[in-house]
C-alpha cells in the first residue's frame, strides 16, 4: 500500500515541477527575446521556485494511503515514470498558464507603449 502511495506521490510532485519549470523556462526565454529584457529577474526566479518547491513537496507528503490502492493492478517495471497522460496533463496546464502570463505581459507592454494624454499629466 504505501510503495504505490509514494510512487502516485511521485508521479503527481514531477508532474508539478515540470510543468512550473516548462511555463518558467518558456517565459523566460520568449521575454527576453521579445522585450530585450527577461520578465522574471534572478532573485525572483529563485524565489518562484522556492515556493513551488515548498508546494510540491507538501503534495508529497500529505497524502495518506488508501485500500483503494489496494485494489489497483501494481505498475510493471518498464512502464515509464512519465506517461502519456501525464505529458498530455503537463503541457495542457503549460499551455493555459502561458497563455495567461503573455497576455498580461503583453498587455503591459501594449499600455506602457500608448502615448500618455498631457491633460492627465497636469492633473497629477
Amino acid at each position: 500500500m504505501w510503495g504505490r502511495n509514494v510512487y502516485d506521490s511521485i508521479s503527481k510532485f514531477l508532474q508539478f515541477q515540470l510543468t512550473v519549470n516548462v511555463v518558467a523556462v518558456i517565459v523566460a526565454f520568449t521575454g527576453a527575446c521579445i522585450t530585450q529584457d527577461s520578465p522574471l529577474k534572478a532573485v525572483q526566479m529563485l524565489w518562484v521556485n522556492l515556493i513551488m518547491d515548498t508546494f510540491a513537496s507538501l503534495a508529497l507528503a500529505t497524502e495518506p494511503p488508501s485500500e483503494a490502492l489496494l485494489l489497483r493492478k501494481p505498475y510493471g517495471r518498464n512502464k515509464p515514470l512519465i506517461s502519456r497522460t501525464m505529458m498530455k496533463n503537463i503541457l495542457g496546464h503549460a499551455v493555459y498558464q502561458l497563455t495567461i502570463i503573455f497576455t498580461l505581459l503583453f498587455a503591459a507592454l501594449q499600455r506602457d507603449q500608448r502615448p500618455q494624454d498631457p491633460r492627465r499629466e497636469e492633473r497629477l
